[in-house]
């Protein structure tokens, strides 16, 4: 996937290691997805292993190179950082997300730690484990526990093992770099199949900065915040209530614009961390500088966005949706949503079929008002662009020169509504065989 540029904030290696002062690092600590009665273990073989079938807890065998897979991962500061954070929108909320609220309520932090394979969401025990694993990272680092950020991700509703975090922190610790950014974005993939990181540089008050990034997120995405961990590190300096309003206002236009599967999670968190050691006077108020701050952080966030979208399970396209002509933003926003979640849609842009019908049905039951004897439809990729509808009717087109057109793998959705003077856009993915098979094997 071609990354989206703009000027003044040109690329950089390194992701959350690009800014100046932070170090990154995962390892395999060696936990496993675990099985529970009823998961296809029946009690008596349990038992005949010297289990206890009540709440009990097995490793499921799983091939060597899974075994081997990162799965602890932990980003540090050289210096407190102002902190932000966004989190899921669903009613069920994962341990992690409620521990990481007061941590941080003092608006600082120095570290994050967090796993994949296990959620720990709904258990009993859930908090009591996320705080416990604040407690180890900051036994680690020489830290204060409130000092942590934690995270997970995973499957929902299994006890989150401990032992395997504790005894892993060390070597974790150890070998924090300030190249380690790769190893860190291993260890949070779930069902990604490619890392997703991206980092800029600008400047501010004469000083250089730089702002970047990870991502992990393939599969329960939806425009809530999206189904995502993202951890974003700067070395410029922001007060934590600027950093918060910034946040806030590129989420919207961003994670909260790409969808998958129309499934909101419980663990999802953006972070953004910032340890002013660029130099530059800390902003404290809207100003250029907190201009120029917020759109690094766009660009940072944007990318990872159309990372998320591309990267869906089973996803063979990624599709961006661009609505103009609208009265309103927020009309534009609901009908960009409503193609892109449309399984249907998603269905025929697998197949590489120009079903535009399907795209005037989204358009048709999304939640807003819209004059559907105005709108005009094109498809676009880099195969060039068909005209298939206008003024709410159908045109002819070339079926041939169609399915060139949807045989790329980034593919425009170009709506034009005809009625005012707003747009906005989101991204999403096709739908594909595979989408099932993961998820039919989620925990197998």
């Amino acid at each position: 996937m071609k990354l989206q540029s703009f000027q003044n904030y040109p690329f950089v290696d390194g992701g959350v290691c690009a800014a100046k002062g932070f170090k990154a690092n995962g390892v395999c600590c060696g936990l496993r997805h675990q099985a529970l009665p009823g998961d296809g273990v029946s009690e008596q073989n349990l038992a005949a292993n010297g289990v206890e079938p009540e709440g009990a807890e097995i490793d499921i065998a799983l091939p060597d190179e899974t075994k081997k897979k990162n799965d602890l991962a932990m980003i540090v500061s050289d210096c407190e950082c102002a902190v932000a954070a966004v989190y899921t929108t669903n009613k069920v909320k994962g341990a992690p997300i409620l521990v990481t609220k007061r941590n941080i309520a003092d608006g600082h932090a120095r570290a994050v730690i967090v796993n994949s394979v296990n959620a720990n969401t709904c258990n009993l025990d859930g908090e009591e484990k996320a705080e416990a694993m604040c407690a180890i990272a900051a036994r680690a680092l020489g830290l204060k526990t409130s000092d942590i950020v934690v995270a997970s991700t995973g499957v929902i509703g299994q006890v989150l093992p401990i032992e395997p975090i504790e005894q892993g922190v060390p070597a974790l610790v150890k070998g924090l770099s300030y190249d380690g950014n790769l190893e860190a974005v291993h260890a949070i993939m779930t069902t990604d199949t490619r890392e997703k990181e991206v980092a800029v540089s600008f400047t501010l008050g004469g000083k250089p900065c730089k702002l970047g990034g990870m991502l992990k997120g393939s599969g329960m995405i939806h425009p809530n915040m999206a189904t995502t961990l993202t951890f974003i590190t700067t070395d410029a300096a922001v007060s934590p209530e600027m950093l918060q309003i910034a946040l806030n206002d590129v989420v919207r236009v961003t994670l909260n614009r790409v969808s998958v599967d129309g499934d909101t999670s419980t663990n999802d968190m953006v972070c953004v961390l910032a340890n002013g050691m660029a130099g530059n006077a800390e902003i404290r108020r809207e100003s250029t500088d907190y201009a120029v701050l917020r759109d690094a952080l766009y660009v940072v966030m944007l990318n990872l966005a159309r990372m998320c979208a591309a990267d869906g399970e089973g996803a063979t396209k990624l599709i961006e949706c661009v609505v103009s002509g609208a009265d309103t933003e927020e009309i534009a926003v609901t009908v960009a949503k409503s193609v892109i979640t449309s399984s249907l849609f998603k269905a025929a842009m697998f197949g590489e079929d120009a079903n535009w019908g399907r795209i005037a049905c989204a358009i048709g039951y999304a939640d807003c008002e819209v004059d559907v004897t105005k709108i005009d439809v094109d498809l676009a990729s880099v195969f060039g662009r068909i005209h298939v509808a206008e003024q709410g009717v159908g045109v002819p087109f070339s079926e041939e020169d169609a399915k060139k057109v949807l045989g790329a793998d980034e593919i425009q959705v170009l709506i034009g509504l005809n009625s005012g003077n707003c747009s906005a856009c989101a991204w999403g993915c096709d739908l594909t065989y595979e989408y099932v098979r993961i998820n039919g094997d989620y925990r197998s």
